[in-house]
């Protein structure tokens, strides 16, 4: 099998080429950043009451009478109910009699009724939201986590079909098409007229969201030497998602109307169009093909736009032509054999896992004390340490010892939280981000850990079904965050709970470090207590990796 890295080492490692592949690549990102999060502000629940008709004769007492008190679940208060009132027919005959609440009339007798007219929201935060939009709360407030599920649900079939497309007809075309879709549905999205319509735009937009980022993971990940590999898949994709991240609360800050707020996060996805000349197809994924020449034709524009030399015969046929007469590979691959099975199984187990604890602590910065935009920045940004050490430890330290210390390290934080008095808030919020921190390293690892483990025949299509696997977390996220209704501390229990399982998970993973990537199932790392493969490359040290000429 002809290997790859070692055939386009004369390129170099981050020359002009790369460059200008590495930042594009990036950039498209920064919009799945703030696209994946933005339902923080769009789908918050701002304080809320019965609205009372100004038309209704009430005295001023009366008026400010009209919604009963009930005790608050988290804090055992007295509030005003948000879901109820007294009936005003009652009321208006105790006003015109001139009674006093509380004095002449015992209010705790006085029947009450829903919200027949509808509610009046607190603005002090938000001018609207798709809550107060379409009153998305009391009877119909199991509808907001719904809102988030539908989106994830798209993100679930976005990844079951990029790969196999992408592995079919290429990164390219099928990573333009994706950005399409999302930019164009996000902006019709702004003008939804209905919640149903909203979901089922955002479906689509889930969708085309996740395709584009696993398709461009994928492509950047082919197309760079190891050592750029490294620095794109643990740092650069995820230090431009968390860009996206933080510039949603600033965003947010200046824009408090939710269809304003669309509008101005989809506009700037229109500018991604020249994109298309500017990227070129997987190199990597035309040679799976056996369409060399096109292969070539790349390889030598890079080797121009660097200024560098091309050698005779950059690709062999006759060992090209061993790698065209693979056979055709599918999703079923994934688990044909015994040795792919296990290790499909136990990444799709660690894949969830992770995908619930990194949602539902993000999902939750509008639940934490204080500012609801400052603490979605800090969460954003707390990310960042985390990604620039994903890489640092993805360079030189094991890939599963990593994994398994990070989702440890977040699962005990998140079970800490639970321990602090209430009355520490701050304390318990800088838990929750330290955990926050932690999912985000193992989110990271986990991402360029799979690429690792899979060969090139089967890359995006596996990365695509883990991404889709792990939908199952992101579509139940939301409801874990629903759960502070019954009690405030259970969401995090279980998060913490469930982190802890999958850190010891990811020991059972084969290690990668220093492994070249595998082009074949035959060339694949060997889950314990399956058959050793045949296929024995060698380790690479430090001191290689870090070479000019470096080959796999």
């Amino acid at each position: 099998m002809w290997d790859y890295d070692a055939a386009t080492t004369f390129l170099g490692e981050w020359g002009p080429f790369q460059q200008q592949v590495f930042f594009l690549l990036c950039l498209t990102v920064v919009s799945n950043g703030y696209s994946f999060i933005f339902m923080v502000f769009v789908g918050d629940t701002p304080p809320h009451r019965c609205l009372i008709p100004a038309h209704v004769n009430l005295s001023a007492a009366w008026r400010n009478s009209s919604i009963p008190l009930e005790e608050e679940s988290h804090s055992g208060a007295l509030v005003p109910s948000k879901c109820s009132r007294y009936k005003l027919d009652v009321l208006e005959r105790f006003s015109e009699k001139g009674l006093i609440p509380g004095v002449d009339v015992n209010l705790s007798n006085v029947q009450q009724e829903s919200c027949l007219d509808g509610w009046e929201y607190d603005q002090t935060t938000y001018i609207s939201t798709i809550i107060t939009e379409w009153d998305l709360v009391c009877d119909d407030a199991w509808k907001n986590p719904l809102t988030s599920s539908f989106f994830f649900c798209g993100v679930l079939l976005g990844s079951f079909i990029t790969g196999q497309l992408s592995d079919r007809f290429g990164r390219k075309i099928v990573w333009f098409v994706a950005m399409a879709v999302q930019t164009v549905f996000s902006f019709i999205q702004v003008f939804s007229p209905s919640w149903a319509v909203f979901c089922a735009l955002h479906f689509v937009v889930g969708a085309a969201l996740v395709s584009k980022y696993v398709t461009a993971f994928v492509l950047g990940t082919e197309i760079f030497s190891p050592s750029i590999r490294k620095i794109f898949s643990t740092m650069g994709v995820c230090l431009f998602f968390n860009l996206g991240y933080m510039l949603l609360p600033l965003i947010a800050f200046f824009i408090r109307d939710w269809r304003m707020l669309l509008l101005g996060l989809s506009i700037p996805s229109f500018f991604y169009a020249p994109l298309w000349w500017y990227i070129q197809e997987s190199p990597r994924w035309l040679l799976s093909q056996g369409r060399v020449k096109e292969a070539e034709a790349i390889v030598r524009h890079a080797a121009q736009k660097n200024k560098v030399e091309v050698p005779q015969g950059i690709f062999n046929p006759p060992e090209i032509t061993l790698q065209s007469e693979n056979e055709a590979h599918n999703i079923c691959d994934l688990l044909r054999s015994r040795n792919i099975c296990w290790i499909s199984v136990m990444l799709w187990l660690v894949w969830i896992i992770v995908t619930i604890a990194y949602y539902a602590v993000s999902l939750n910065t509008s639940n934490l004390h204080g500012n609801a935009y400052f603490n979605c920045f800090a969460s954003a940004a707390v990310e960042m340490p985390g990604y620039i050490l994903s890489w640092l430890v993805f360079r030189w330290c094991s890939r599963r010892l990593t994994l398994f210390s990070a989702l440890f390290l977040g699962g005990l934080l998140l079970l800490f939280t639970q321990l602090i008095p209430t009355n520490l808030n701050s304390t318990a919020i800088t838990l929750e981000m330290m955990g926050k921190f932690a999912v985000t390293l193992a989110f990271a690892i986990v991402y360029a850990y799979t690429t690792e483990l899979y060969p090139t025949v089967l890359r995006n299509t596996a990365l695509g079904v883990c991404s889709m696997v792990s939908r199952i977390g992101s579509i139940t996220a939301p409801y874990f965050i629903y759960l502070r209704n019954y009690s405030v501390s259970l969401p995090n229990i279980i998060m913490g709970s469930l982190t802890l399982v999958a850190g010891l998970l990811s020991l059972l993973l084969p290690e990668s470090h220093g492994m070249p990537l595998p082009d074949t199932i035959a060339h694949m790392q060997s889950f314990p207590g399956c058959q050793k493969r045949s296929y024995k490359p060698t380790q690479i040290t430090d001191e290689e990796e870090n070479a000019s000429s470096v080959v796999r």
